[in-house]
């Protein structure tokens, strides 16, 4: 598996708390241990995002990312982050 950001991604995160960030940290070493591991909530998106996948990072903030698969290796592009509120308007 190999991860990759968006600029805007980046930009997004550098923005948030610093609790935010580290919370960001630990949620993705748990991402690449097992993507599917049930606290990080994976799932796929609807209408704007859809094709994309959505992981907790808390209770309120959210990681969007979007999986490429190129012969033997996966992409995962993070692409955008926020709170639930940020990315969805609701």
């Amino acid at each position: 598996m190999i991860v990759r950001y968006t600029g805007n991604f980046l930009k997004q995160l550098k923005k948030s708390d610093v609790r935010i960030r580290k919370a960001f940290k630990q949620r993705l070493l748990l991402f690449i241990k097992n993507p599917n591991d049930l606290e990080l909530n994976s799932h796929s998106l609807k209408r704007e995002y859809s094709g994309f996948r959505s992981i907790d990072i808390t209770s309120d903030y959210r990681a969007i990312y979007k999986e490429i698969n190129v012969e033997d290796d996966a992409y995962i592009y993070f692409s955008s982050f926020g709170t639930h509120a940020q990315l969805y308007g609701r």
